[in-house]
């Protein structure tokens, strides 16, 4: 199984790991095909194949800051908070848009009434390519921001 701290590069940068382990065997007097190079990295990596590691790979936003296991920060209706990413996927029907779980450091009160309080952990949103919600909360703005 493998370990979820370990960040994963980008399919080309693993691609890339693949022909340079692929002419270093060259070098040595071992042919291997381009396929049996990309099966290596993923071994290397904790996957059984290259097909569950593109598909781990595959299925992340184009950007560091998000990935699997970064910390970010933000606001989560109006409340600041610090968490780490828990989950992370492209929604493929939708261009632009990620389906992301964070774990905050601390609960953040998720409401305004002197009287009563409700606090979360544990969030799941919906976020664009700026980090930010589209569903936004009477006063405008949107349910969750993400800083840069």
């Amino acid at each position: 199984m493998r370990p979820s701290s370990t960040p994963l590069p980008s399919l080309d940068a693993l691609k890339d790991q693949a022909k340079r382990l692929r002419a270093r065997f060259s070098a040595e007097g071992q042919d291997i095909s381009h396929s049996r190079a990309l099966e290596l990295i993923a071994a290397q990596y904790g996957f059984r194949d290259w097909n569950t590691l593109h598909a781990a790979v595959g299925n992340r936003p184009p950007f560091d800051p998000w990935m699997l296991g970064s910390r970010v920060r933000g606001h989560y209706l109006g409340q600041p908070f610090d968490a780490e990413v828990l989950g992370i996927q492209a929604i493929t029907s939708q261009p632009g848009r990620y389906r992301m779980t964070l774990h905050f450091d601390e609960p953040v009160d998720v409401v305004t009434f002197e009287s009563f309080s409700a606090f979360r952990q544990r969030v799941s949103c919906t976020i664009d390519e700026t980090g930010r919600t589209i569903e936004k909360t009477s006063n405008g703005r949107p349910h969750l921001e993400l800083e840069w």
